[in-house]
């Protein structure tokens, strides 16, 4: 019999997540386990290339911004009868995503696939995708198109 006990949701806070969202919080719910919303506030350096005439947010603005959002994520109906954990960190999402998962005795990680192109993934890599190859638990993967299983 699968026992689910702990869930973790990593989110950055897009469309993608917010169908995985759903997901996570009907598992939950079904199993009756603790819901583990976790946000990785990547380094803003990587960006700087792009952004170069435009200032970043500071450090604390980022991680505002990360709990405001993570304290909203789930909508108060949805949340009703839940326990939920959040959390933001800083760091590599993949990383921090295996570590989390590994820290918090996680037996699911559900999380959206951005549905990139082969080329982008070989350039950019896929969060997803190494995610998958080195949990220490089940992954549930939630594309945003096509069929959903979630019952209106």
């Amino acid at each position: 019999m699968i026992d689910l006990k702990n869930i973790l949701l990593p989110t950055d806070f897009s469309e993608t997540s917010l169908t995985a969202t759903r997901y996570a919080i009907e598992l939950a719910k079904r199993f009756s386990a603790t819901l583990h919303l976790l946000h990785v506030i990547e380094d803003p350096g990587v960006y700087i290339a792009a952004f170069d005439s435009f200032p970043l947010p500071s450090p604390v603005e980022f991680e505002t911004y990360a709990e405001e959002r993570l304290e909203n994520w789930v909508l108060p109906d949805d949340a009703a009868g839940l326990d939920i954990q959040r959390r933001w960190v800083h760091g590599v999402p993949f990383t921090q995503i295996i570590r989390d998962s590994r820290e918090n005795d996680i037996d699911l990680i559900v999380l959206g696939t951005h549905g990139r192109s082969v080329i982008s993934q070989l350039l950019l890599g896929s969060v997803a995708e190494k995610v998958v190859r080195k949990a220490p638990c089940s992954v549930l993967t939630v594309r945003p198109e096509g069929h959903q299983f979630v019952h209106p």
